[in-house]
């Protein structure tokens, strides 16, 4: 065909269609009966009486004279102001995935002056909201965010940081970048209509909850509560949170004001834990021989989803009084508590704490070289969540082991604990 030709060098889309069809030596009947557009449109198109001409037109005209699409969109957006032109033309750059020119039709179609600009800026948030790829919807909330941030458009910017923190939330690495986008998100939840506020709350609380932040999954639980009129699980599902979030806290006298407070509520989510909650309470007020067979049959109870947070709770009990056969017997069986294909942060929590646990025990034991292994298990999954205090902790116990042992470090076991903390800062530097 010759040699490429820049688009933006010409004024209309007539130009570049023609020099194009010059260079590859075609005539315009030619060309019309190639691409399937008439011989009147082309020539109409090329002498600039069509001055606009529609993109399904020109498209076909392009692919047949190998005109760059990208090329013919960033021609698009210096010529036409069309809101609905502009975002025919985000979903072609969509089609080339192209993301940097994603944003800049999204940023023209936001500029155009046909419409005003809350008008624009709904219609894009609305475009966005229906895309199915977050590749997309992400860098295209970041184009909405700057520009209501610069606007003063407090709305979409509490709408676009919302969507951006529920997109990201379940990116193990991303937590915590995630969590501080829901938190600024906060700041705006006047702009946000109650069914979005309720959302954001219970969100952050459950994000809260993931990340240990605990007091914050209580106060982000109620503040969703409280605007909460409806009854659904979801709801009954952040009451779980923070009542484990008490427990975690070591506030057992709040768990069981809020245990009754929540069946009294009725809400089964959970009324279906008492039995649990109740083990987890003896336990915690040192009546193991209530709360073991309490936890026991709590585990052989449990679903697949929530089987390992209860063995968990149950070893720990049993490490408490060393229950040394029980214990083992748990870790014999252990395959039967992984049946469940973990992928949430929730899990890979559990996981750690699983394996730090198991790591105490064969330390205990004398089973020093399993211990070890155990621990490096467990920093292996708190890594997924990048969960530095606890990976932390984890190689300071290796280490102190180690000192107190006597026994020298061998550089295999350094490499592999440099892996995880390489790994962690490799998700730090990307936030």
């Amino acid at each position: 065909m010759g040699e490429s030709v820049s688009t933006l060098q010409f004024t209309t889309i007539g130009d570049v269609i023609k020099k194009y069809r010059e260079q590859s030596n075609q005539s315009i009947s030619l060309l019309a009966k190639v691409s399937g557009v008439s011989k009147g449109v082309i020539s109409k198109v090329e002498s600039g009486e069509t001055k606009r001409p529609e993109l399904k037109t020109i498209m076909p005209i392009a692919k047949t004279l190998g005109i760059p699409i990208a090329e013919i969109i960033e021609h698009y957006i210096e010529i036409d102001e069309r809101p609905d032109v502009l975002l025919e033309l985000i979903h072609e750059a969509i089609q080339l995935t192209n993301i940097p020119l994603v944003t800049k039709v999204a940023l023209r179609f936001l500029q155009t002056s046909y419409e005003e600009s809350h008008v624009l800026i709904e219609r894009l948030y609305n475009f966005v909201v229906s895309l199915t790829d977050k590749s997309y919807q992400l860098p295209l909330y970041d184009v909405i965010i700057k520009y209501a941030r610069e606007r003063g458009m407090q709305r979409f910017l509490a709408r676009g940081l919302m969507q951006k923190f529920l997109l990201q939330m379940h990116d193990l690495e991303k937590l915590e970048e995630s969590f501080r986008l829901g938190e600024e998100a906060l700041h705006y939840t006047d702009f946000l209509d109650q069914e979005e506020r309720v959302n954001l709350y219970y969100q952050m609380a459950f994000q809260a909850h993931d990340l240990k932040k605990y007091e914050k999954c209580i106060e982000f639980g109620k503040m969703g509560h409280a605007e909460d009129t409806t009854n659904n699980e979801t709801k009954e599902r952040v009451a779980w949170a923070i009542c484990n979030s008490y427990f975690r806290m070591n506030n057992i006298l709040g768990l069981e004001e809020h245990l009754r407070m929540y069946e009294e509520l009725g809400y089964r989510f959970v009324i279906e834990r008492l039995k649990y909650y109740k083990a987890i309470i003896l336990s915690n007020k040192e009546q193991y021989d209530e709360a073991i067979p309490l936890l026991r049959e709590c585990v052989s109870e449990a679903t697949k989803i929530n089987r390992l947070h209860r063995v968990n709770i149950l070893m720990e009990t049993l490490l408490k009084i060393n229950a040394t056969d029980a214990i083992r017997e748990l870790i014999e069986h252990e395959e039967n508590n992984f049946v469940y294909d973990f992928t949430t942060p929730y899990n890979f929590s559990e996981l750690g704490r699983y394996f730090r646990q198991k790591a105490a025990f064969y330390i205990n034991q004398g089973s020093f070289d399993d211990g070890v292994e155990a621990y490096l298990q467990s920093m292996h999954y708190f890594a997924k969540i990048n969960s530095r205090k606890d990976i932390m902790e984890c190689s300071e116990e290796i280490l102190t082991l180690y000192h107190e042992q006597g026994k020298d470090i061998k550089l295999d076991l350094l490499g592999r604990i440099k892996e995880v903390y390489n790994n962690v800062n490799k998700v730090n530097f990307k936030e």
